[in-house]
């Protein structure tokens, strides 16, 4: 059904569908196109139609991708990679990256998702080099000379810096067996009360644990919170050292959940997620080597 829209070459529609998906609503994605709202939604309707298939869930808390939506996006971002560089092969610069590339991301996030695309980028253009900070701490783009920076977290609004949306990453809340085996294991939200919360201290994360109970109802959890930290490595490090419970991204603590060196707590509660981004300078948004690596992230995070 995806290859349909390829084959029928409607490329108008997929662009539209690629920039909703990427600012996360209807609203901001037609802005972006230089679109209204109600256009921007026919297209997406003449999109769906012509696959044959629903590409996005709507809610009135958030859009999500299909199955059917995830690959379409995967493809489409390959597409306008491809147009990009024959734009820019026709403006002179041939369109393949090359030269330094500047970016940071978070530590945990950027060695388990970010690093092996870096590997694979660096494969594919041998012209580029990669120049990368891994930190939790937020810097300033422009000030600091970088050309992206990939983020996890509560969206900042910067008027200066494109922000585009690579996933919804889910949220884990979990301890080690030996923290857990010393206290009353949490059955309801309440109970983190009477807990060690390990909070990430970074002005983008949350601050303060939302959690669904079982009759739909959203709780704020509230506990002791004597540990702070601005790393969610270091976050991850003192749950495995048995010293609480700690609100991580999933992809962050996967290989603890799987091997048991870490365990889900209230696993029947869902505990939200939060929003990894690419953010970049107006002023980079054509260049090649900032375009093809955040296309390439963005298909390998879609997946």
């Amino acid at each position: 059904m995806t290859r349909a829209a390829l084959n029928g070459t409607r490329v108008d529609e997929i662009l539209i569908f690629l920039a909703i998906v990427e600012t996360g609503s209807f609203v901001s994605g037609s802005r972006s196109m230089g679109l209204s709202r109600s256009a921007a939604g026919k297209a997406l309707t003449r999109l769906e139609a012509h696959c044959g298939a629903r590409l996005l869930n709507r809610t009135s808390r958030a859009l999500s991708l299909t199955e059917e939506g995830r690959r379409l996006y995967s493809q489409g971002v390959e597409l306008r990679s491809t147009l990009d560089a024959v734009g820019a092969r026709f403006a002179g610069d041939g369109g393949d990256p090359r030269g330094e590339l500047r970016m940071s991301a978070p530590d945990a996030l950027g060695r388990r998702l970010v690093l092996p695309v870096v590997k694979r980028f660096l494969e594919r253009w041998p012209e580029v080099q990669v120049e990368m900070s891994l930190s939790d701490t937020v810097s300033d783009l422009v000030s600091d000379g970088v050309d992206l920076a990939v983020r996890i977290g509560v969206r900042m609004p910067n008027p200066g810096l494109i922000c585009r949306t690579l996933r919804q990453e889910p949220l884990v809340l979990c301890a080690s067996p030996a923290y857990l085996s010393r206290t009353d294991a949490p059955t309801r939200v309440e109970h983190l009360s009477r807990h060690d919360l390990l909070i990430h201290a970074s002005q983008n994360m949350r601050q303060t644990w939302q959690l669904k109970e079982a009759d739909g109802t959203w709780v704020r959890a509230s506990g002791r919170s004597r540990l702070r930290l601005d790393s969610g490595e270091a976050l991850r490090e003192a749950a495995l050292a048995d010293l609480g419970v700690a609100l991580l991204p999933e992809s962050v603590v996967r290989s603890e959940l799987a091997d048991g060196r870490l365990q889900r707590v209230l696993p029947e509660r869902n505990t939200g997620s939060v929003e990894i981004m690419a953010l970049y300078p107006h002023k980079r948004m054509l260049e090649a080597k900032v375009r093809h690596f955040v296309d390439m992230l963005a298909a390998d995070l879609a997946l």
